[in-house]
């Protein structure tokens, strides 16, 4: 009996140490956030200076399209040297080449074949959105197996060989969810287990950070040792996309007739497909100006412009009006019509003072008798170097692919002005050497 006693005093002496030893080292963990707290710099990214400003950041990409790290670092006058880069799609190195400093012994066509053993410990920036599809056995390991037979596997190789001191993964907002999360999970074990950095994450929305897009992204970041990391807190938007125009437009981009009724019709609002005159873009597609997806910029007729004469639809303000109040080329044609012999009616439009609104006019069009305005406006899509710039590229980039093929560059694109805000709120300077 007394044995059984001495045991539960022996016991219940261990249970009391184990459990001060746990408020002890949970003190310990909170102690050490706070002490880490304190150190961070909490000003707004947008004041931040970078301490180390004359240094040179050595920049590696792959996935690279048309640079949007790179030109980040151009619009912050940051000094940079590329290590390497690529993109599968040639026309992607054209644009790549013309506007930045490279050489072909540093540009790979396909990352499958990229050795980046070479650039261990020569690479302090790494950056990358490897299209995600999906893995094969997402749940089981959750790790770098997982991944097989995927280009996410290819970048996170590339992490592990050329060991960079930060990276940069960006993906669609959708990522977090697919597989009821699983995707993520395999993906973020992956860096941290496989490659051995620390992961922060978060989705941000350009619309945030200067530019008037709604373009959700997550932005990952590693590090490979271990730091304290916030994410660069939303600005209030300051400017819409009106302000992103062009002054000259070319009218191959203003839309046919079947165009604007497409655009204008009250479905494809409601779905967010298009949208006339917004404030704030809709996200950019690859695809979207080849299937009147997307914005699109309404247009009236200057004072000393003739309106277009192959195109004199008889319709209501096309920022406002359905397609449904479109009149057909014959009702067109029936209310044009300006009577016969023995009967004349007035055709005129677009009167300063409308005629009586009649509680019949729902039932037939009649000329002279009801009231019809024209549309003397045109509807456009956003040209390439628009689409360029509500990606954060100034007019400095050089456009030397065609029309198609900058349109699918620019939606593919990164936008430009969320890394500004990401490397300055890194101090991205610190890391060069």
């Amino acid at each position: 009996m007394q044995n059984m006693d001495k045991a539960k005093d022996i016991q219940s002496v261990t249970n009391e140490r184990n459990f001060l030893q746990r408020i002890n080292s949970q003190e310990t963990i909170r102690q050490q956030i706070q002490n880490t707290t304190k150190n961070l710099d909490n000003s707004p990214w947008t004041d931040k200076a970078f301490s180390n400003p004359n240094r040179t950041v050595r920049l590696a990409t792959t996935f690279s399209g048309i640079g949007a790290i790179e030109h980040a670092f151009c619009r912050l006058g940051l000094n940079f040297e590329i290590v390497f880069a690529g993109d599968i799609d040639p026309k992607c190195k054209q644009s790549y080449f013309a506007n930045y400093d490279i050489t072909e012994d540093r540009w790979h066509d396909d990352i499958h074949n990229l050795d980046a053993t070479k650039y261990k410990g020569k690479v302090d920036l790494f950056v990358g959105g490897a299209p995600c599809q999906a893995f094969s056995m997402v749940g089981k390991r959750k790790g770098f197996e997982d991944t097989r037979g995927t280009l996410f596997r290819e970048f996170a190789r590339v992490v592990k060989e050329c060991e960079p001191k930060v990276f940069i993964f960006e993906n669609v907002k959708g990522l977090l969810n697919h597989d009821k999360g699983n995707t993520w999970a395999v993906i973020k074990n992956t860096f941290e287990t496989y490659c051995g950095y620390q992961i922060y994450y978060q989705v941000l929305n350009s619309r945030d950070y200067g530019i008037p897009q709604h373009r959700e992204r997550i932005f990952c970041i590693g590090f490979k040792n271990p730091t304290q990391f916030k994410y660069p807190a939303p600005k209030k938007l300051e400017y819409q996309m009106y302000d992103f125009l062009e002054d000259y437009i070319n009218p191959k981009y203003f839309l046919p007739e079947k165009g604007i009724k497409f655009v204008t019709s009250r479905k494809n609002h409601l779905k967010s497909y298009t949208q006339i005159n917004g404030d704030v873009a809709l996200c950019q597609k690859r695809n979207q100006q080849f299937n009147w997806h997307g914005d699109f910029v309404y247009h009236p007729v200057a004072i000393d412009e003739s309106p277009n004469p192959t195109f004199d639809e008889f319709v209501f303000d096309v920022c406002d009006v359905e397609e449904k109040y479109y009149l057909s080329e014959k009702v067109a044609k029936y209310v044009l019509a300006s009577g016969t012999k023995n009967f004349k009616t007035s055709i005129q439009t677009d009167l300063p003072v409308a005629r009586p609104l009649l509680q019949s006019m729902h039932k037939m069009h009649r000329a002279g008798v009801d009231n019809y305005v024209t549309h003397k406006g045109r509807i456009r899509k956003l040209t390439p170097r628009e689409c360029l710039r509500l990606m954060g590229f100034k007019d400095s980039f050089k456009i030397v692919v065609s029309d198609t093929a900058m349109y699918q560059q620019a939606g593919n694109s990164i936008v430009v002005d969320v890394l500004i805000a990401i490397l300055k709120q890194l101090d991205i300077t610190k890391y060069g050497v």
